[in-house]
């Protein structure tokens, strides 16, 4: 066995920059990282070959002292921090001491930066060795290059993919950090060419595209000492790859699994199959209460109360999209705002799922065989007009025209009125005639002992048999004839990441939800002017109203305006 010894500061360097240098885009990530906490206020950042050959960001921040250069690209060192106890609590981008370090390990690093008092110094480094250190010319702020990335580790060159893929890390990263510093001017060029001008306050139109304000809903809640703000992508404005979801904490980009679940389950009634949320969202709460002292790169952060965060993230986002209906949107742009900025919660009504009944339930207004007079009263989806093939029903409100589809709208009042009837969340539970004995693993098993009361309000009743073992009585009403077995092993699997769980709901809401699909009108059904009437007034006061139950648009609006255009009206 050989004997313990002490690793050369040189290799210890190594096996650091392995974790914080994975390629090009990390050593970008932690220098703008620095010149965001050293106050600068415009940031360019250009790359050559994808990174790999050469990485430059300059900044206008405060500068480093000429005494602490050598010090800035040694391990462990750093102005951030001081104490154990300041690590609870850390309000800067960085702290850990290690990006220089690392980067100056496996590459050709100089630093240049002058303060607003010292002349300008410079300092080249080649694989951690020191080869020069002298007076420079140089502006207030701070200029890092960092060339031939692994040049002395060919092995870690391997695993670089083309430039084209680590341009696009790159391109990822500034774009984050940008969303994240609306107060800062970035800029990113490769070689000559300008990829990113992202002026300080226009990021966000410039990274997320023009149109997505206009198809997203602002939010800016609070419970506590946690707020949640920014913009999420209304249903119906989605992307078929996770590529425009930007998640920061504190100001942190951060990739979030806790945050991600709760998203995804707010979205998971209203979104179309296969697709994904587009959303900018700020998490601001307590430095104290997370703890971003767990990943090298600083990607991940741990929580210490994750449970109420998921929540408080979910409860949100739930709500705001459950508020999107009719009866608060802007005909103009088809932008739909949570109806609390305007009305209160709609409630409606627990009746059966026929038209019939719709027509019973509805104003007597809404019966009308004709359009209202002009300067009346018209409800935001207008009064029906005529139905377009058995298929579309065709409305004119005080803005245009409406046009319903009338199966996606009448499944989705059908779907909320099924889900108010079976409880609204408080599943009944059926006892099974022979209870399920089903081997898990231990930490399912304790999952299943802990939380026994958690999951009885979910309507399922476990009891612990073993020490790997469990026997299910008790399942809801809805899903005795699901396999049960794979239903109780997504619980736990869930119950045991993030806490909670959405999978019993979601298979209820998924029986739900072909109940409702085979119960309502289909097309080239024929419907009178009340029938169309009172959908169109049902919808105005059921939550998701804009989306069917697969996430498909309910009802599309054409203001005149948008009908003399295509008509070339006025020109």
């Amino acid at each position: 066995m050989p004997r313990i010894h002490r690793l050369s500061e040189f290799v210890a360097n190594q096996i650091a920059a392995g974790e914080v240098v994975e390629r090009p885009a990390s050593i970008v990530k932690e220098l703008i990282e620095n010149s965001l906490d050293a106050g600068a206020r415009s940031i360019r950042t250009t790359i050559e070959n994808g990174g790999i050959k050469r990485i430059v960001v300059q900044d206008d921040g405060c500068g480093i002292a000429p005494d602490d250069l050598k010090l800035a690209v040694s391990r462990f060192a750093t102005s951030k921090i001081r104490e154990p106890d300041d690590l609870d609590g850390v309000q800067t981008l960085g702290f850990r001491g290690e990006a220089l370090a690392s980067a100056a390990s496996v590459s050709r690093l100089s630093i240049t930066s002058a303060t607003g008092t010292d002349g300008a110094m410079t300092l080249a480094v080649a694989g951690g060795t020191e080869q020069a250190f002298g007076p420079a010319a140089h502006p207030s702020g701070t200029t890092v290059e960092v060339a031939d990335l692994f040049y002395n580790t060919p092995a870690r060159r391997k695993f670089l993919k083309t430039e084209r893929t680590e341009t696009g890390h790159v391109s990822d990263v500034v774009r984050r950090l940008a969303l994240a510093h609306a107060d800062v001017a970035f800029e990113l060029r490769h070689g000559q060419r300008t990829m990113e001008r992202l002026p300080a306050g226009r990021e966000l139109d410039a990274i997320m595209g023009k149109d997505f304000l206009s198809q997203s809903i602002a939010i800016d809640t609070v419970n506590g000492d946690l707020r949640l703000s920014g913009w999420i992508g209304l249903p119906t404005h989605t992307r078929a790859q996770a590529n425009a979801q930007f998640f920061f904490v504190n100001g942190r980009a951060v990739q979030d699994r806790l945050a991600g679940h709760a998203v995804r389950q707010a979205y998971r009634d209203v979104m179309f199959h296969g697709r994904h949320p587009v959303f900018v969202l700020f998490l601001e709460l307590d430095p104290g209460s997370v703890d971003v002292n767990v990943h090298p790169t600083k990607r991940e952060v741990r929580f210490r109360d994750s449970r109420r965060v998921h929540d408080f993230v979910f409860a949100s986002l739930h709500r705001l999209l459950t508020d999107v209906r009719p009866d608060t949107g802007d005909a103009t742009t088809g932008r739909l705002p949570p109806s609390g900025n305007a009305h209160g919660h709609a409630s409606y009504p627990q009746t059966s799922m026929s038209l019939s009944s719709l027509i019973a339930d509805a104003p007597a207004a809404t019966v009308l065989d004709a359009p209202a007079e002009e300067g009346s009263d018209v409800p935001p989806l207008g009064y029906a007009l005529a139905q377009l093939h058995g298929v579309y029903i065709l409305s004119q409100n005080e803005e245009g025209l409406v046009v319903v589809d009338m199966h996606a709208a009448h499944e989705r009042i059908t779907y909320e009125k099924l889900k108010t009837d079976y409880g609204g969340g408080k599943l009944t539970a059926q006892r099974l005639l022979v209870p399920l004995g089903l081997d898990i693993t231990p930490r399912e098993a304790d999952i299943v002992e802990t939380h026994g009361g958690k999951l009885r309000d979910l309507g399922m009743h476990i009891d612990r048999t073993g020490p790997r073992s469990c026997v299910i009585r008790e399942v809801p009403s809805l899903l005795a004839d699901v396999d049960v077995a794979a239903l109780v092993r997504d619980l736990l699997d869930e119950v045991a990441e993030f806490g909670t769980s959405d999978a019993i709901q979601t298979r209820a809401e998924e029986l739900l939800a072909s109940m409702a699909c085979h119960g309502s009108a289909r097309a080239n059904r024929r419907l009178s002017v009340p029938e169309m009437n009172a959908i169109l007034r049902e919808m105005e006061t059921t939550p998701n109203a804009g989306q069917c139950n697969h996430g498909r648009p309910t009802y599309f609006v054409q203001s005149m305006r948008q009908l003399d255009h295509l008509f070339l009206r006025g020109r």
